[in-house]
């Protein structure tokens, strides 16, 4: 999934422009009828406007027929000049007619125009607006999460997080796969196209103001190879990582690993575990679903819990972090809690 792409030189250097379609933000998308209902009611706008314009200022135009300009002659007159037809049997005679023509009937003209050839300039427009978004992001994103692999793995770790309260448009995908992308893309997920294990792609997502980097690779080679990549970007952004094989645990967090997650031994466990008691697997799926039943939560301690035991605590407390390092609650060291302390502990989904 994750082999060699379309991988210019120095793409983190490169022209705002001339990464689109490697660096896509997402728009708001809208029925094709939609935008075809809107450019036809503004052409007939146009055509109104027109046509109030040459009505208001009739005493300076000439009609062949020599009878003074309707409404409907004033309707004629703007159609065949805003489509450049121009007949020429009604035309403006006098100077602040022509001038009206200039400034207002000319302007209109070519408006007209670009609503008539709107879909070839739509595209330019768009690639535009794609250069001017992706010039404002990457100068704005800050403190977002960089999932690597949009595949299953990928997929669900950002439903767990959009779950827990992360906003879509604090989340970047990064694949080689256009289809994984596009799909990633309609979610509303900023994705690049391009291989993380090069330091210049992953420099597009903004790695280095990263909060966080999730590696959902297929291969375990390959998730080594991007973690250590991703670190030598940013020395202090929280790295998790999904392997296949525990033997490659070590491997992974000597490149710079926070938390490794063993995705085949984790399946076994709980696959085994089922034969015996299945309940306590339904419990576990339901802690790892944040929006049901219950889940493990994070948070600060309160300033009335420091002294106190976890255990006497209204919540159910499974361990405290301190330092950074997780110890279970039991341990002697954790019975008294410390300003700074987090506990990790079991809250009702939704809360």
């Amino acid at each position: 999934m994750f082999g060699d792409t379309r991988n210019p030189i120095g793409l983190s250097s490169s022209p705002d422009y001339a990464l689109v379609g490697l660096l896509r933000i997402p728009a708001a998308q809208s029925s094709p009828w939609v935008s075809l209902t809107r450019r036809v009611l503004f052409a007939i706008a146009l055509l109104f406007t027109a046509a109030t314009v040459v009505y208001v200022g009739r005493a300076g135009y000439s009609d062949n027929t020599g009878d003074e300009l309707s409404f409907l002659d004033a309707m004629y007159y703007a159609t065949v000049s805003l489509s450049t037809t121009g007949y020429g049997d009604i035309a403006p005679v006098t100077p602040s007619a022509r001038l009206v023509n200039i400034i207002v009937i000319t302007p209109l003209r070519v408006l007209f125009l670009i609503v008539l050839v709107g879909t070839t300039l739509g595209v330019l427009t768009e690639r535009s607006r794609q250069a001017f978004k992706i010039q404002r992001w990457r100068h704005t994103v800050r403190n977002h999460t960089v999932v690597v692999g949009y595949g299953t793995k990928g997929r669900t770790a950002i439903d767990a997080m959009v779950g827990d309260g992360i906003q879509v448009s604090d989340i970047v995908v990064v694949d080689t796969d256009p289809v994984a992308l596009e799909a990633a893309a309609a979610a509303g997920l900023v994705t690049v196209h391009g291989s993380a294990t090069k330091s210049d792609v992953l420099r597009l997502t903004g790695v280095q103001r990263a909060a966080a980097v999730v590696v959902a690779t297929n291969r375990d080679d390959t998730a080594v190879l991007v973690t250590l990549t991703a670190r030598e970007l940013n020395k202090t952004a929280k790295i998790s990582v999904a392997i296949r094989e525990a033997e490659n645990t070590h491997l992974v967090r000597q490149s710079g690993a926070d938390s490794v997650v063993v995705s085949s031994e984790t399946a076994g466990r709980l696959l085994g575990i089922a034969t015996t008691t299945p309940t306590v697997v339904e419990m576990m799926e339901d802690l790892l679903t944040p929006e049901q039943g219950f889940a493990v939560a994070e948070r600060e301690v309160e300033a009335g819990e420091v002294g106190g035991s976890p255990r006497h605590l209204s919540d159910i407390v499974l361990g405290v972090v301190r330092n950074g390092a997780l110890i279970r609650v039991g341990e002697p060291e954790v019975d008294a809690l410390d300003t700074g302390d987090k506990l990790l502990y079991i809250r009702r989904a939704g809360k």
